[in-house]
């Protein structure tokens, strides 16, 4: 086990801390999250505004991986680019520090995972450009408020994902197979979760795929590749969403010397409202 991976606490994956999904406000989720007070996943938290999967690449990456998520808009939707050094992104957030403002990271060397650490401070270049991507939290409260079950969100697991045989488009050293979501619904539940999430391109919009797990090159629908494992009641079937997690595997094939993600289902909480995201 590498140092950073050693020195890395636990994650939490249960919500709580005296943070209240229904009336914690974005900022005030940041500073619990900042102070060390909150380490759990963060998708029933700060209802209404959106949460961002974050990417952060030394700077003679960053042209090729804007590039990357120009051709992959699904799994790749970009919200916000940082000027290079600079830890902020202001359009998210005033007050909004990269460097300890999400519950946990995820950190690459040479395209290798070397650990899920607290903060990246120590970690921090000057030369470091991050980007902020849009993430499937946002279309889940419409989903949740047009009266679609979201089996995660009812017994506290992480999303199931999935790796794919679908390629992305590469850009310069960046390529990848597409990581999808995949969340359970009766046929009719999914039509209509087909409607609503098209409202969203910014934040995956609508499903890539439904039912058929194996015609996008998943064996077992039945393990998550990460996430929890899924439970699939009868009557229902399985229906994914490009995911997030997807740069994560681009990170890996371009190998750059270090590179910082999220940690799966541990966001950047932003003061951006979802609905601002909905079109038509």
């Amino acid at each position: 086990m590498s140092a950073i991976a050693a020195a890395a606490a636990p994650v939490e994956t249960t919500h709580g801390l005296g943070l209240d999904w229904n009336t914690a406000d974005p900022v005030e989720v940041r500073r619990r999250i900042r102070a060390g007070e909150y380490r759990g996943h963060t998708g029933a938290l700060a209802r209404g505004f959106v949460q961002a999967n974050l990417a952060i690449l030394p700077g003679d990456y960053a042209a090729e991986f804007a590039r990357f998520c120009q051709r992959n808009p699904k799994p790749c939707p970009l919200l916000a680019m940082s000027e290079p050094g600079d830890p902020r992104l202001p359009e998210l957030g005033e007050d909004l520090d990269l460097r300890t403002d999400l519950p946990s990271y995820r950190v690459f060397r040479d395209g290798e995972l070397d650990g899920d650490v607290r903060s990246i401070g120590d970690h921090w270049q000057d030369d470091f450009v991050a980007f902020a991507l849009g993430c499937s939290f946002s279309f889940e409260e419409p989903l949740v408020d047009a009266g679609l079950p979201i089996r995660h969100w009812e017994d506290g697991s992480v999303c199931p994902m999935f790796l794919t045989d679908i390629e992305c488009a590469p850009a310069g050293r960046f390529h990848s197979r597409m990581v999808v979501s995949m969340r359970p619904f009766t046929p009719a539940n999914a039509i209509r979760a087909v409607q609503i999430t098209s409202r969203y391109p910014r934040v995956h919009g609508a499903p890539i795929h439904l039912g058929m797990p194996e015609r996008i090159g998943i064996e077992d629908v039945g393990r998550a590749w990460q996430g929890d494992d899924p439970i699939i009641a009868p009557g229902e079937m399985p229906v994914f969403w490009a995911c997030g997690v997807t740069p994560q595997v681009a990170v890996r094939s371009a190998r750059p010397p270090i590179a910082i993600t999220h940690t799966p289902a541990h966001m950047l909480v932003t003061d951006v409202r979802n609905a601002s995201l909905g079109v038509g």
